[in-house]
């Protein structure tokens, strides 16, 4: 039987931080500033991009990271480019190849630049155009944060559906909740939900190698919370479903295939074979921008590879310092590492679809097509 009893950190305010804002004129040049997560838990501490190459070492180093909130900085990013007087297909072609498989960057790109390329059509000057780019970000910031309170909402229903009585015992993976949000988050804010009802028993937290986004960000967010809340490694897990002590699984999502195959940061999958195993629900939560339905299905994802690195040396509280990963070396020299990113769960795995919109369950292409079909944010071809 696993300790229920163990002492978590009382959290006492949210972060003094956003994760992400715009800095403008007057009083200085224009900038997106990032609450820089490779400092997180240590230090709270702002990063500003006064450039589109800055923001894009800071997606790549994943100072600022998550599908919904790399939709945001890439919005920003075009606006900041526009302002600039950059070249804007080349900023927008950087911002978008910074990580190939959060689906939301190239949304967040496309939807600013879009929007600076209308302005300009309709006869406005270069500035005014960089103006609106501006409000088209701060238009999707704003949509994001909502989209989260909506996700928390439905999350929670489904989980008083599924799980009557409360009392809930949830594990979750990667890091899900303001720190990849204009909002509270994807998952987390489920998570969240359940503990603001008084029905949240225990939060699981996976650490999440090889950079530990769950022990470094979502203990972090959890603590800030007051949520009760224990730290395993993954390979932990197994032994959690075995005892009985997971009632469901939440997980948010960095793209979704049309037929509902989901993209989530690496481990996820053997969470929802576990999960399927031990009959225990494994829920998905994401903003329909996190849908792609020009990807057909889960073989068409293209899936990040990270520098091997990450995986042969011991990070520190610091995973990107310089654009280095830090830590000591737990490998003989020149050993060669598998690192992706992300795995894919197949739909047939996932109990159901989170959204903004509602849920979908069970997964199929059809349900997804005709859940996205409500949002004003999806573009069915």
């Amino acid at each position: 039987m696993a300790d229920q009893d163990a002492q978590s950190p009382v959290g006492i305010e949210p972060p003094a931080l956003p994760s992400i804002r715009w800095a403008g004129p007057p009083g200085g040049s224009a900038a997106v500033v990032l609450l820089d997560q490779t400092r997180l838990p240590a230090e709270e501490v702002e990063l500003p991009c006064t450039d589109v190459p800055a923001l894009v070492r800071a997606i790549q180093t994943l100072a600022v990271r998550g599908a919904p909130l790399l939709g945001i900085a890439g919005a920003y990013g075009v606006a900041l480019a526009a302002i600039r007087g950059d070249d804007m297909a080349e900023a927008s072609e950087l911002l978008e190849r910074a990580r190939p498989t959060a689906v939301n960057l190239g949304y967040g790109v496309r939807r600013a630049a879009g929007a600076y390329r209308a302005a300009l059509d309709r006869g406005e000057d270069a500035q005014r155009a960089a103006a609106v780019a501006l409000g088209e970000a701060e238009a999707l910031h704003r949509e994001d944060a909502e989209a989260s309170r909506r996700m928390a909402q439905y999350g929670l229903a489904l989980l008083e559906e599924l799980l009557p009585g409360g009392g809930h015992q949830l594990l979750t993976h990667c890091n899900s909740g303001a720190l990849v949000s204009g909002g509270e988050g994807t998952a987390f804010a489920v998570a969240l939900g359940a503990h603001r009802a008084g029905q949240l028993r225990r939060l699981w937290v996976d650490e999440t190698r090889p950079l530990l986004q769950g022990a470094r960000l979502t203990a972090y967010e959890a603590a800030r919370n007051g949520m009760a809340y224990s730290l395993l490694t993954d390979n932990a897990a197994g032994s959690l479903f075995a005892a009985g002590e997971v009632d469901a699984v939440l997980i948010g999502a960095d793209r979704i295939a049309a037929d509902g195959s989901v993209a989530n940061k690496v481990g996820s999958y053997p969470l929802a074979v576990l999960a399927k195993y031990h009959h225990v629900p494994f829920i998905v939560v994401a903003p329909t921008t996190t849908v792609d339905l020009q990807t057909p299905d889960g073989a068409a994802i293209i899936v990040e590879q990270r520098p091997g690195r990450e995986v042969t040396e011991l990070t520190s509280s610091r995973i990107g310092v310089g654009g280095e990963a830090g830590g000591l070396p737990v490998a003989p020299p020149g050993t060669q590492a598998y690192n992706p990113a992300f795995d894919i769960t197949p739909p047939e795995l996932i109990t159901a679809i989170v959204t903004e919109e509602g849920a979908v369950s069970p997964v199929t292409g059809v349900g997804l097509a005709e859940l996205c079909a409500r949002s004003s944010q999806v573009t069915i071809s």
